[in-house]
């Protein structure tokens, strides 16, 4: 692939710097505009602030996303200035244990299958009956979790502490950008994100750009992105960004 291939990385602002350094080691020119934006839950509901108070007695507590971690630790701090001890802690992937690490947590993650469906695999989370499990997390977003670990027979609390969004672009930015850069290949982290550039570019954008390579962290987002018509898309272990580089250079190698 030529030093001139264009990548456009798609992760929230103030996270792409390392992908984009990889890319630029790896020959890929990277492009950054986030297709989602992230803010805090200004006051959250008092049922979710007991939850907080309450955090001692969870036995085990849940973040999906590296996200999660940093504002579900900026809301725990206020209350905790100490952890507790004797938790579960839970990270769905490598950069959200990271986070974890960084404040002495020892977590608990699924591998290489940094998934919801991973999460539940594991052995700690297999009867959870009777137990109380605390998901950080961000508002809306998939329940698999929660309903799961409620027909284990868990009780799901939920801490939604950030918001996700989409950019606030004019009309037609997104389809310009993908165009004026000659953008060959795009780095999708969520299935989120995929609904957001789909909410960017018109009905005659998309069909303009349904040869451009998406790659995305899962089967399911892939799906979605085949049945919006997309015909060139490459399904990453997982949304880390070794996953995201390995499964671009997959697709390089099968041009």
């Amino acid at each position: 692939m030529a030093t001139e291939s264009v990548v456009l990385v798609t992760r929230p602002e103030g996270q792409a710097g390392p992908l984009l350094s990889a890319l630029a080691r790896n020959g890929w020119r990277g492009v950054h505009q986030p297709l989602l934006l992230l803010r805090p839950v200004e006051v959250l509901p008092a049922a979710a602030r007991q939850h907080v108070q309450n955090l001692d007695q969870y036995q085990h507590v849940i973040f999906i996303s590296a996200n999660a971690v940093r504002f579900g630790l900026e809301v725990i701090d206020n209350y905790w200035p100490q952890l507790p001890t004797g938790l579960n802690w839970y990270a769905i992937g490598d950069s959200t244990a990271a986070l974890l690490r960084e404040r002495g947590l020892c977590p608990l993650t699924p591998g290489q299958k940094m998934t919801s469906e991973g999460l539940l695999a594991l052995p700690e989370l297999q009867q959870p009956e009777g137990d109380s499990v605390l998901l950080v997390k961000g508002v809306g977003g998939r329940q698999t979790l929660r309903d799961v670990l409620a027909e284990r027979g868990a009780r799901v609390d939920q801490l939604a502490c950030y918001q996700r969004r989409c950019p606030d672009l004019p009309a037609g930015r997104l389809a310009e950008l993908l165009q004026s850069q000659g953008v060959r290949a795009v780095l999708i982290s969520s299935g989120e994100g995929l609904n957001n550039m789909l909410t960017l570019l018109s009905d005659k954008e998309t069909t303009k750009f349904r040869d451009i390579n998406l790659i995305v962290p899962s089967d399911r987002v892939a799906g979605e992105a085949q049945e919006a018509g997309f015909s060139h898309v490459t399904t990453a272990a997982n949304a880390s960004d070794g996953a995201m580089l390995e499964a671009l250079l997959q697709r390089r190698v099968g041009e």
